[in-house]
């Protein structure tokens, strides 16, 4: 199973790292014919919308923080009103288990993640999730990495391919280029597009059409194969965060 996920995980970077996102023009690995077709960041074909664009309908977190405005979903803290912990905009349309998620987002302070397979932890607090994230910060240091919110911590650095076995450390198996590198195509005070793809024990992360991080999790006491989608607003600095257009398709 593993050697197959590895395979898998290697494939779609083959066909996601080429600069800008693009197949080099003729010989092998040229697309058409003879080779996966080129990268199309706006093809939703198979995707359904989950945001509306307009209103806060389906999904669920703290109006102090949140709020629907230009096409986006907006979180934002100011310096009178602070956050005393991490809080997140949740959809409440289902919890895919297999899927695909394409989203974009720009920020331009601290730290912010999409959750996906999490839970709510009300013990805590209303509005606080655990599970896994797509990470990102307005620093670029983390954007694109695996990292698991209330959890196991850091799964997969940018630039890591990992494999996590039952009650072990993440091992990184491969390398899908320097994190500084892969840096260079995030763009920032802009807008950027994530692409999470969850099948399995694989999960991926891509941004603006290039591979991020992957890691294939076998600790089966602790990975989780389903569950809720949501939103970061991160505790410290007054920040503001925004995401829009969202498309999901269920696998």
């Amino acid at each position: 199973m593993f050697a197959l996920a590895a395979f898998f995980a290697a494939s779609i970077w083959m066909s996601c790292s080429t600069p800008g996102g693009a197949q080099q023009p003729g010989g092998r690995g040229s697309g058409g014919a003879f080779g996966p077709e080129p990268i199309v960041l706006d093809d939703h074909t198979g995707f359904e919308s989950i945001f509306d664009g307009k209103t806060l309908k389906g999904w669920d977190g703290d109006p102090n923080f949140w709020r629907a405005e230009n096409n986006a979903i907006v979180g934002e803290t100011t310096g009178d009103r602070p956050l005393k912990m991490n809080t997140f905009m949740i959809w409440r349309g289902g919890q895919p288990g297999d899927f695909e998620l394409k989203v974009e987002f720009r920020m331009n302070s601290t730290n912010s993640g999409i959750q996906y397979r999490s839970v709510e932890l009300p013990d805590v607090g209303k509005w606080v999730m655990k599970g896994y994230q797509y990470d990102m910060d307005a620093n670029n240091q983390y954007t694109g990495q695996l990292y698991e919110e209330r959890g196991r911590g850091f799964l997969a650095m940018r630039g890591q391919s990992t494999y996590i076995q039952e009650n072990k450390k993440p091992r990184v198996v491969s390398s899908l280029g320097e994190a500084d590198q892969l840096k260079e195509f995030i763009k920032p005070n802009d807008w950027n597009q994530v692409h999470v793809i969850a099948r399995g024990n694989i999960l991926i992360h891509i941004l603006n059409g290039h591979m991020m991080s992957v890691a294939i999790d076998d600790d089966n006491a602790k990975r989780s194969m389903g569950g809720l989608i949501g939103l970061q607003l991160h505790m410290g600095a007054p920040m503001k965060v925004e995401f829009r257009n969202f498309w999901l398709k269920k696998l």
